[in-house]
């Protein structure tokens, strides 16, 4: 894995927090390179925008406003609704089969009341309808998205009965892939991603100013 991608990992995950400074030095001695190597690795992350880089400030984590995060929430409705309608025309059995099972887990996640669980499981199921509609440049174009706005994705997943109301939406999901409708498929990735902006506006809502 290389600086870049050890990095970008540790934002995704929340241990590198919006606004903190990333300092070369210890990047550097965390992952035991050279700090010409994390001075490049910044620059891709500057690039993929997960950080922001200041004259005489050295790099930060790049905070996303709500406004933004809701404008990257419904570029990947667009992007994701194509990936489901794409997967429901390739998909093979053996996935389908795959994808009931992941809808399976989530069911007993969310019956276990296992929130850890079922947010993996959720992450599971989109990254493999992804594979599976052979969008590649949808891909990595939703991956860089994604980063961008895990704060928010964050709260969305700690809002009491989130996970029961959004696995109605995965395993419809699920079923109109399995039938093969694409059309279908992407409806209902769509209502689902509409569900997910819902959710992120009623969560904003009821956060401080200072946190939103």
């Amino acid at each position: 894995m290389s600086v870049a991608e050890q990095i970008r990992t540790l934002i995704l995950r929340g241990e590198l927090v919006p606004n903190q400074r990333l300092v070369e030095a210890d990047l550097a001695e965390q992952f035991g390179v050279s700090r010409a190597a994390v001075r490049t690795a910044l620059g891709e992350l500057t690039v993929q925008g997960l950080v922001e880089r200041e004259q005489n400030r050295g790099a930060r984590v790049r905070v996303i406003s709500f406004d933004e995060a809701i404008e990257i929430a419904e570029v990947r409705r667009a992007l994701e609704s194509l990936c489901a309608g794409k997967a429901a025309t390739a998909v093979t059995d053996d996935e389908i089969v795959e994808l009931k099972a992941i809808g399976e887990a989530m069911e007993q996640a969310v019956a276990g009341g296992d929130l850890g669980g079922y947010s993996a499981k959720n992450r599971e199921l989109h990254a493999r309808i992804h594979q599976i509609s052979g969008q590649r440049t949808a891909l990595s174009l939703i991956e860089r998205l994604r980063a961008q706005s895990v704060r928010q994705q964050f709260a969305l997943a700690m809002k009491p009965g989130r996970p029961s109301v959004s696995l109605g939406e995965h395993l419809a999901i699920i079923d109109a892939i399995a039938r093969r409708d694409p059309a279908a498929a992407e409806r209902a990735m769509t209502v689902h991603l509409d569900s997910v902006v819902a959710a992120m506006r009623e969560v904003n809502g009821q956060q401080p100013p200072s946190v939103a």
